[in-house]
């Protein structure tokens, strides 16, 4: 009802409704700051507009400082205008310089965050951080605020996928035990795990932190929208305010005339009354006799005609005399507050000062629900430090189905029929899995979300996006800083580092260069104790020559390794020169055999080469 006081005393104009039937005003008039207060949010056609709910004492105190102060600067408003308050609480965690900066130009971005409290927390620290403890030296954390527009449902329908998905392994479980407050329940997987560690990856994976947009694109006087800086929006409402005020003063006065031509008119009236009764007993038309007798107005003539008899009591003219002194000096203050703005400033400000005791500091109304205060520097985390770390065996087929088997297991595994193995590695939980194919394109799998090995595993490719067409030619777990020798069917090939083979999609990374009808042959990880890269081709040639020859690349066609007349490279590999060259000998033996001295086939990169020492396997593979 605030915004709608004044609204039949002429402040606003009235315009017709949608159907021309009947009319509303063209805006409300109260003196409440409701477009700050409330905020508001809405689309049109190129332009938008997003304005959070502020607290109205702050709103209040902001105004007076610019009726007081008409040249305050902007920082000057901020201290006593903090920023938004929304009704949901929570937590503004940007700095005070950025918010200042959001308000000053009317666009920006505010980080709101749920709150975390444990009411029944008996230490204060533990109350603030939302830290119930429980027996057994376990704990849970209590959310009993929420970011404003975020639904409860939403939010924990979203804290229960990040757990289904082991995103956050370090979190066992979250509850819904509301009833007319706010309570999230989040359980912590054991009691080791950093509450901290656990808010701030809850941050970054759901609606526990979002952002809201500052977008203060308002309409001005003359309807037209502009964006506006906190200062010149201020300004704007107040200008209103001020027009709001006198034309409810200019409507006063019009009644206060109307009033005074009356009571003058009853006044004299009472003055001759004996003769007025006189008029009306004996004329038939007396109103015309009055107004010419009297010198009354017609509106005047006519209220004496219809005054009631009760009305002639000698305490009646008495009220009359005090009702026109106190309108006469009614309407002598209008006039002053009309010719002077220094009065219509000081009028608004009292008129504000006391819609401000309603939404003070201390009353339910007015009581701030959003805290502001800036983030402690973000905690750097690696999602992978939060896996629980355990051996895995990882298991690949040739037709792309993969499981992984707790522990690190040598031992015979089953396949679908007509499947085989490719790939068994020993790795861990907390391990990236580098997948190379012979398109070119490497693709990359956490070790911890690998389906379990009990039954045949699933689709490759029901998690990453490897062409229907391609082999996978590589498994390799990924460890920082290792280099890759990579080698196409053409024999080009260069060294990459597996940090830069990591592939943040299911789409992977294109790494090898390949043109129509080429393939990546090899992808084996580089033994640092190696110097030298031998390299042997289908036509049963080898070449060896010094590692430092072979350029390390991020991605690329590399350099050409052996020459071929016919045919391409069947395999290459890396060794240190001073040991010799090994092989593994065929059969189910699994021996190796060792070449001492491979001095004799040692080249410059890009040569032929020559045949390999006896022995070799006729498939040509290392």
């Amino acid at each position: 009802m605030q915004l709608m006081e004044g609204l039949d005393e002429g402040t606003v104009d009235f315009v017709p409704t949608y159907n021309n039937e009947e009319e509303e005003p063209s805006l409300f008039p109260g003196l409440f700051p409701n477009l700050l207060a409330n905020g508001a949010s809405g689309i049109a056609v190129g332009m938008a507009t997003n304005i959070p709910s502020h607290n109205v004492a702050e709103v209040i105190d902001a105004t007076l400082e610019l009726i007081d102060n008409p040249y305050a600067e902007h920082g000057r408003l901020m201290e006593l205008f903090q920023g938004p308050d929304f009704p949901t609480g929570g937590l503004i965690v940007d700095s005070k310089e950025a918010i200042s900066q959001a308000y000053e130009t009317g666009r920006g971005s505010f980080r709101v965050r749920a709150r975390f409290f444990a009411p029944e927390a008996k230490d204060d620290a533990d109350r603030n951080a939302g830290i119930e403890r429980l027996g057994g030296g376990q704990y849970q954390l209590v959310i009993t605020e929420i970011p404003y527009q975020v639904p409860k449902g939403k939010l924990i329908e979203q804290i229960a996928q990040v757990i289904a998905d082991k995103k956050v392994p370090i979190l066992e479980d979250v509850r819904d035990e509301s009833e007319e407050d706010v309570r999230i329940v989040l359980v912590p997987k054991s009691r080791n795990v950093d509450p901290e560690l656990l808010k701030e990856s809850l941050y970054r994976l759901t609606d526990l932190e979002v952002r809201f947009g500052l977008n203060l694109n308002v309409l001005d006087a003359t309807r037209t929208p502009m964006v506006m800086g906190l200062k010149e929006l201020l300004e704007h409402w107040l200008l209103h305010q001020i027009d709001i005020l006198q034309r409810r003063s200019r409507h006063r006065l019009q009644k206060i005339a109307d009033r005074l031509e009356l009571v003058e008119g009853y006044i004299i009236a009472f003055l001759n009354l004996d003769r007025v009764i006189e008029i009306i007993r004996t004329e038939d038309e007396p109103k015309p006799v009055m107004m010419a007798e009297f010198g009354l107005t017609d509106r005047q003539a006519e209220a004496i005609l219809n005054m009631r008899l009760r009305s002639l009591r000698k305490l009646e003219e008495m009220e009359l005399r005090q009702e026109r002194d106190d309108l006469l000096a009614e309407r002598a203050e209008l006039e002053k507050l009309l010719d002077s703005p220094a009065r219509q400033r000081t009028r608004l400000k009292r008129d504000l000062t006391a819609l401000r005791k309603d939404y003070a500091e201390d009353t339910a109304l007015g009581r701030r629900r959003t805290t502001i205060e800036e983030a402690a520097p973000t905690v750097e985390f690696s999602m992978d430090a939060m896996i629980e770390k355990e051996p895995v065996t990882v298991i690949l087929s040739k037709r792309g189905w993969i499981r992984a088997a707790r522990g690190h297991l040598e031992q015979e595994w089953k396949y679908k029929e007509g499947d085989e193995e490719a790939f068994v590695i020993h790795a861990q939980t907390t391990d990236k899995l580098l997948l190379a194919a012979d398109d070119g394109r490497f693709y990359t799998l956490g070790a911890d979300r690998l389906p379990g090995a009990r039954g045949f595993g699933e689709p490759i490719r029901n998690t990453l996006d490897i062409d229907a067409e391609a082999q996978i030619v590589a498994l390799i777990v990924h460890k920082p800083g290792t280099q890759l020798l990579l080698a196409s069917s053409v024999g080009k090939g260069f060294a990459a580092v597996t940090d830069e083979l990591l592939a943040e999609t299911r789409k992977g990374r294109g790494v090898v260069n390949l043109k129509a009808g080429q393939k990546l042959v090899v992808a084996r990880p580089i033994d640092p104790a190696h110097d030298h890269v031998a390299v042997v081709g289908d036509n049963r040639k080898l070449v060896i020559f010094h590692l430092e020859e072979l350029p390390v690349m991020a991605r690329g066609q590399g350099v050409t390794l052996q020459r071929y007349r016919d045919g391409g490279l069947a395999d290459a590999t890396t060794l240190k020169l001073d040991e010799g060259l090994s092989w593994q000998m065929g059969g189910e033996s699994g021996r190796t055999r060792t070449e001492d001295d491979v001095r004799q086939w040692k080249v410059a990169r890009g040569a032929a080469g020559r045949l390999p020492p006896r022995g070799f396997p006729k498939d040509n593979r290392f």
